[in-house]
C-alpha cells in the first residue's frame, strides 16, 4: 500500500514506483540540516491569527506616533533657552530611573566598593536585577545603552500586548475583544513608559503570558513565567499570589488529589527575590537593603493608608508644592480611586484572584509616606483594560469619551517625560 498522502497521489493510470527496500546494514546517521532562520520566521509569523496581527499593527502604529512626539519634542522643547541645537535623537529617552539601570546594567550594583555608605549614593539596589542584567546582555550586539534598553522594550511590549489581547479574547466574546483592549491600554495616560528603557514592558512580557498560562492551567509554564516576572519588579509576588490562589481555587473545583500534585510550582517564583535578596545581605549585611534603599530614595517608609493619602492630598491642594509636583499627586490620587473602584469590581464579580493581584499593589503603593508612580502601575493591572473594553463594546459611546479624554493625557504625560518634565 503507498504511504502517499491523498493529496499526493499520482493519476491512476501512471504506476506508483516501487518504496526503496530499507538496509538492515547499519549506516551513518546523518543530521538532518538545520533550518533556516527565514524558515522559522516564517512558521512562527503562521501561529498568529489575523486578530493577532491586527494588534501588532496597532502596537506599531503607536510606537510611530510616540517615535514622531520624541523627534518633536527635542526641537521645541530644549533643555536650555536659545539653543540653536537640538538635543540628539534618542535623549528624550534616557530619563530618571532609565539612568539607574544603566548605570546598574554598566556598573553593577556596588562599583568599587561603594554602597549606601556612600555618601550622594543613588540607592541603586532598589531596582531588581532582570532589567538591567537583560540591558547588559543586549548591549553586548548594540552598542548604544539607550538604543539597547529600547530595543528591550519594543520587542517585550509587542509581547505583551499580544498576550493582553489573548486573554481579552479568553473572557470576553466579541470578536473584536482583543483589538479593542489593545487600543485602550495602548492609549492610556502612561503608555510611554511601555516604549522606554523602563521595566513595564518587560515585567508585562513575562506576567502576561504567564496569567495566560495559569487560566490555560499550565501551572509549570505559568510558574516559570511568574518567577522571570519577578527578577524585573516586585510586583512579580503580586502575579505569584493571584496564580497560587487561582491554582487553589481550580484544584479544589476539580476535587480531584491529583489537581494538588502541581502544587509546588506555585512557590518557584519565591526563588530570584529571594536570591537578590541574599546577594545584597552578602554585600550589605541586610536581608531588606532593596526595601530600605527605596525608604531612603523615594520616601516609601510605612504610613497607614490614611496617612498617605491625607500626605499626598496635601501635595495635591495644600499648595505646599510647586504646580507640577501638584499636579503629580493630584494625578496619583485620581489613579489610586480608579484602583479602588477596579478592587470593588473584582469583588463583586468574583474575581478573586485578579482582585488579590491588584489590592496588593494598591496596599504597596498606598502605604508610603505619599503616593507614588501609582499612575504608572495601571499599566500593570490587566483587568482594567479588559474592564474598559468590554464596557466599550457594550456602550460604543464609552469608547469616543474615553479617547477624547485619553488623547490629550496621554500626549501630555508623553511630552512632559520625553522634555524631562515628568518629576515636577
Amino acid at each position: 500500500m503507498s504511504t502517499l498522502s491523498p493529496g499526493l497521489r499520482p493519476p491512476a493510470d501512471r504506476p506508483v514506483p516501487p518504496e526503496p527496500r530499507a538496509s538492515t546494514r547499519p549506516g551513518p546517521r546523518i543530521a538532518a540540516p538545520p533550518e533556516p532562520r527565514a524558515g522559522r520566521f516564517r512558521r512562527a509569523a503562521a501561529r498568529l491569527t489575523p486578530a493577532d496581527r491586527a494588534v501588532l499593527w496597532l502596537y506599531l502604529l503607536t510606537r510611530i506616533s510616540l517615535w514622531i512626539t520624541a523627534h518633536f519634542a527635542r526641537w521645541l522643547f530644549p533643555a536650555r533657552p536659545g539653543t540653536r541645537e537640538a538635543a540628539p535623537v534618542l535623549a528624550p529617552f534616557q530619563r530618571w530611573d532609565a539612568n539607574h539601570y544603566l548605570h546598574i546594567a554598566r556598573d553593577g550594583y556596588f562599583p568599587a566598593g561603594a554602597g549606601p555608605w556612600t555618601s550622594g549614593w543613588d540607592n541603586r539596589e532598589a531596582f531588581f536585577p532582570g532589567f538591567p542584567f537583560l540591558l547588559r546582555a543586549v548591549h553586548t550586539v548594540v552598542p548604544d545603552w539607550t538604543a539597547a534598553g529600547l530595543l528591550i522594550s519594543f520587542v517585550a511590549g509587542a509581547v505583551a500586548v499580544l498576550a493582553l489581547a489573548r486573554i481579552a479574547r479568553a473572557y470576553l466574546p466579541e470578536d473584536a475583544a482583543g483589538r479593542r483592549t489593545a487600543a485602550l491600554f495602548l492609549l492610556s495616560p502612561c503608555a510611554v513608559f511601555l516604549a522606554v528603557g523602563y521595566t513595564e514592558a518587560l515585567f508585562l512580557a513575562f506576567a502576561l503570558p504567564g496569567w495566560l498560562a495559569a487560566v490555560r492551567h499550565r501551572w509549570a509554564l505559568a510558574a516559570v513565567l511568574t518567577a522571570l516576572a519577578t527578577t524585573v519588579r516586585v510586583s512579580g509576588l503580586f502575579l505569584a499570589a493571584a496564580v497560587a490562589l487561582l491554582f487553589v481555587l481550580t484544584a479544589r473545583e476539580k476535587r480531584d488529589l491529583r489537581s494538588w500534585r502541581a502544587a509546588g510550582w506555585t512557590l518557584l517564583p519565591a526563588l530570584p527575590p529571594a536570591a537578590y535578596s541574599w546577594y545584597l545581605h552578602v554585600y550589605t549585611g541586610d536581608w531588606m537593603a532593596w526595601k530600605h534603599a527605596q525608604e531612603r530614595g523615594w520616601y516609601r517608609t510605612f504610613h497607614t493608608p490614611w496617612e498617605a493619602w491625607a500626605n499626598t492630598w496635601s501635595g495635591a491642594f495644600g499648595h505646599t508644592q510647586t504646580t507640577g509636583y501638584a499636579l503629580m499627586f493630584q494625578a496619583e490620587l485620581v489613579a489610586m480611586l480608579v484602583g479602588l473602584a477596579l478592587v470593588a469590581v473584582l469583588l463583586y464579580r468574583r474575581r478573586w484572584p485578579e482582585a488579590l493581584y491588584v489590592a496588593l499593589s494598591l496596599w504597596a503603593l498606598g502605604t508610603s509616606y505619599w503616593y507614588t508612580s501609582i499612575p504608572r502601575a495601571t499599566l500593570l493591572w490587566w483587568p482594567l483594560w479588559i474592564g474598559l473594553a468590554a464596557l466599550s463594546l457594550r456602550r460604543p459611546w464609552f469608547r469616543t469619551a474615553y479617547l477624547s479624554v485619553a488623547a490629550p493625557v496621554t500626549t501630555l504625560v508623553a511630552l512632559t517625560f520625553l522634555t524631562g518634565r515628568w518629576a515636577g
